[in-house]
């Protein structure tokens, strides 16, 4: 068995609807997976299953999702090794330490080129940094994400298909995945 993250694009349903996480878990269980386990409730799901391409867990996900709250939502997973190397790659770690609501991560189902935030370089506006690492988009938004443009601008028509998180959810992911 392997363990494996999982991370939903969205838990909003619909208006005044959100994903309950029980809900999440379970519906994780009637795949088969083993020990799903979720943290906060933001669509962070951890769990163990057989080794697969990532492609498959991510459209088995999506599908019993769909089957299950009438919503497709994107979801991207990784393997417990890839979300550990993604965890060490901070490139603002120092900042993330300092303050872990500023440094996100955009995790990514296809890499980014490395060029691929040049064209964000100009919603920078606060002093944010960009750095891509593993093909996955990392910023230091030097304050509020909210408050920069660099966020409402990182979509998925421009970048594809991924979704954000904090340094905090990243580490508390890492912490479940090593103990």
């Amino acid at each position: 068995m392997t363990s494996y993250v999982a991370l939903l694009h969205s838990i909003i349903l619909g208006e005044g609807r959100r994903v309950v996480m029980a809900d999440l878990r379970q519906m994780a269980e009637r795949l088969g997976y083993r020990l799903p386990r979720t943290l906060v409730a933001t669509g962070n799901l951890i769990f163990e299953a057989p080794e697969q391409p990532l492609a498959e867990i991510e459209s088995a996900l999506e599908k019993a999702f769909l089957e299950t709250f009438d919503r497709h939502v994107d979801i991207i997973a990784r393997s417990a090794d890839d979300w550990l190397r993604l965890a060490d790659g901070n490139p603002f770690l120092a900042a993330g330490e300092e303050d872990p609501a500023r440094v996100h991560i955009r995790v990514m189902r296809s890499p980014l080129r490395p060029d691929a935030f040049d064209g964000l370089r100009s919603y920078c506006t606060r002093g944010e940094r960009v750095a891509v690492v593993g093909g996955d988009l990392w910023a230091d938004f030097g304050g509020k994400a909210s408050e920069s443009r660099l966020l409402g601008a990182s979509t998925t028509k421009r970048l594809g298909i991924g979704t954000w998180r904090n340094w905090n959810t990243v580490k508390g992911l890492r912490r479940i995945l090593a103990g």
